[in-house]
C-alpha cells in the first residue's frame, strides 16, 4: 500500500475513533450527577437527592412558583388520604397567594424555601443567595409561623457556594430522585408510570402545585403506594437527623452508623 494512502487512512480512522469517543463521553457525562467527574473524583458538593432507609418511606413534595388553581384539589386529596407533604414556596408566590400559603400550613404540610425570585441559584453571588433565602424564610415565618429548614433551588441549579451558604443558614438543600415531569402537562397515566417505575424506599418525588394533571395522578399514586406498604411523609421526616453524610456520586443521604 502506498505510504501516503496508508497515513491518510490512519488519520481518518483516528479522527473517527476520537469523534465516537467524544460522543460516548458526552452522553455518559450528561447522565452523571453534577458532583461527579468522569475520572472518579468528586469536584462539587451535592444536595440531597434521596435518603438511605430500610423502611418503606418516601417523601412527596410540591414546588409552587406560578398559579394556584389546582392547589385546593391537591390539598383535598392529601387530606382525604391523611397524607402530609412538603410544599416548596417562592416568595413572590406567597405574596400573590397569602391565604393559600396559610391554608397549606393549616392543613399540616411542611413549608420549604424555594427562593424569593426563582433565579438560577448556582449562578449568583453569596450575598444574593443570602438575600434570596432570608427574604423567603421571613415571609414563610410571617404567613405560617414555620421556621423553614429545607431549601430547594429553582431549576435544580446549584453550586458549592449555594450549598455551603444554605447549610450555614441552617438549611438542608433538597433535590429529588423521582421527577413526575407534571409541568410538561403529561397525561395522568404518563405521570403515574414515571413515578411508580422509579420510586423506592427513601425517594423524594417532585410534583408542582399547579400541574394540569397532577391532582388526578397524585390520587392514583397515593393509593398504589399505600397498597405496596409505603408510608408517605414530609421531606424532613425522611431525613437522617444525626451522623450522616451525602454520597457524592448519587446524592443519597446515608447514616455513618
Amino acid at each position: 500500500m502506498n505510504k501516503k494512502l496508508f497515513y491518510k487512512r490512519a488519520v481518518t480512522w483516528i479522527v473517527s475513533l476520537a469523534t465516537i469517543f467524544s460522543i460516548v463521553f458526552s452522553l455518559v457525562y450528561a447522565g452523571l450527577p453534577k458532583s461527579v467527574s468522569v475520572f472518579g473524583k468528586f469536584d462539587r458538593l451535592v444536595p440531597i437527592y434521596r435518603v438511605q432507609t430500610r423502611e418503606k418511606k418516601v417523601a412527596i413534595s410540591f414546588d409552587a412558583a406560578w398559579g394556584s388553581d389546582i392547589t385546593p384539589k391537591l390539598l383535598d386529596i392529601l387530606k382525604k388520604h391523611n397524607i402530609k407533604t412538603t410544599f416548596f414556596l417562592v416568595k413572590f408566590w406567597m405574596e400573590k397567594y397569602p391565604e393559600m400559603t396559610r391554608l397549606i400550613a393549616k392543613e399540616g404540610h411542611e413549608i420549604g424555601n424555594h427562593s424569593a425570585t426563582h433565579p438560577k441559584m448556582g449562578h449568583i453571588s453569596r450575598e444574593k443567595i443570602i438575600s434570596e433565602l432570608k427574604e423567603t424564610h421571613d415571609k414563610i415565618k410571617e404567613l405560617t409561623g414555620q421556621d423553614a429548614s429545607l431549601f430547594r433551588p429553582p431549576f435544580g441549579d446549584y453550586s458549592d457556594t449555594l450549598i455551603t451558604t444554605a447549610n450555614e443558614m441552617g438549611y438542608h438543600v433538597i433535590q429529588w430522585d423521582v421527577d413526575s415531569l407534571d409541568w410538561k402537562d403529561l397525561s395522568v397515566s404518563a405521570i403515574y408510570d414515571r413515578v411508580m417505575k422509579q420510586i423506592k424506599p427513601g425517594s423524594i418525588v417532585l410534583f408542582h402545585n399547579n400541574g394540569k394533571h397532577t391532582a388526578q395522578a397524585l390520587e392514583s399514586i397515593i393509593v398504589e403506594l399505600k397498597k405496596r406498604g409505603y408510608e408517605i411523609v414530609p421531606v424532613s421526616r425522611l431525613l437522617i437527623k444525626d451522623d450522616y453524610y451525602i454520597d457524592k456520586s448519587t446524592g443519597e443521604m446515608r447514616s455513618t452508623k
